[in-house]
């Protein structure tokens, strides 16, 4: 994994095209994305970990949204409490019109569309109680990239409000990266056949640059985090956050 120097990834553009014709995949609340292990649980403990930090929850960015799905979790843990607003940024239309139609429909009233890269988004400082980024940090590429990006989670993070992740990770160690991509790999062939492992990695190997569990929580700390903490991880996936100081 990532052989592909971060100057030839896909464009935002391409990473955009991609998933405009991939929204039917997205829009599973069950079973979440098939090439993501334990997909299903990752979304039901971010959304927990959510509600049980910051409260109330008045205000929700759902970060790379997709189809909606871990904010119309999050709106069935907090049992449809009144004031919940929601903003929901991807870089597709099509996924935009998909979780917009999908959470009016479970009965959210007031929610935002935002199609841009989070990155250029023109977002209220110290405005959100709770952030979601589910299955999108991995997009980001240099240091100074995931730094940047991080500070401007933290900057629109409210006083006392959390940030929840769920992601693709690498590994510090050679060896352990090696291990566990060979079972990442197993799982895939497993799931479905070889030809689907092989088609898996080579859009993860095109798009993807991600990070270390560490990594990620290092920089939440260094951006300001007061306190980050681990939720799950299994093989190349994992689930933690962080939360802002009131």
């Amino acid at each position: 994994m990532n052989n592909t120097p971060l100057s030839q990834k896909s464009s935002v553009d391409d990473i955009r095209a991609r998933f405009d014709q991939d929204v039917e995949r997205f829009s599973n609340l069950q079973t979440g994305q098939s090439a993501t292990i334990d997909a299903p649980l990752a979304m039901e403990l971010i959304t927990q970990a959510a509600h049980a930090a910051s409260k109330p929850i008045r205000r929700v960015l759902d970060l790379g949204c997709g189809a909606g799905n871990n904010t119309l979790k999050l709106w069935d843990e907090v049992g449809g409490a009144p004031g919940f607003a929601v903003n929901l940024i991807d870089l597709s239309g099509p996924m935009l019109a998909r979780a917009e139609e999908r959470l009016r429909q479970a009965g959210v009233t007031e929610l935002r569309t935002i199609q841009s890269d989070f990155r250029e988004a023109d977002l209220e400082p110290e405005s959100y109680d709770v952030i979601i980024a589910a299955a999108v940090l991995h997009h980001l590429r240099d240091d100074a990239d995931w730094r940047a990006a991080f500070e401007k989670l933290y900057a629109v993070t409210a006083p006392g409000g959390s940030v929840w992740i769920t992601d693709l990770v690498a590994h510090d160690l050679p060896a352990i990266q090696a291990l566990l991509w060979t079972r990442y790999g197993d799982y895939l062939a497993e799931f479905k056949d070889e030809a689907y492992r092989d088609q898996v990695f080579a859009y993860i190997e095109q798009e993807d640059s991600p990070r270390s569990v560490q990594f990620h929580l290092d920089l939440m700390r260094e951006v300001g985090f007061a306190q980050v903490d681990i939720l799950h991880k299994h093989s190349c996936f994992a689930a933690f956050g962080a939360v802002k100081a009131g």
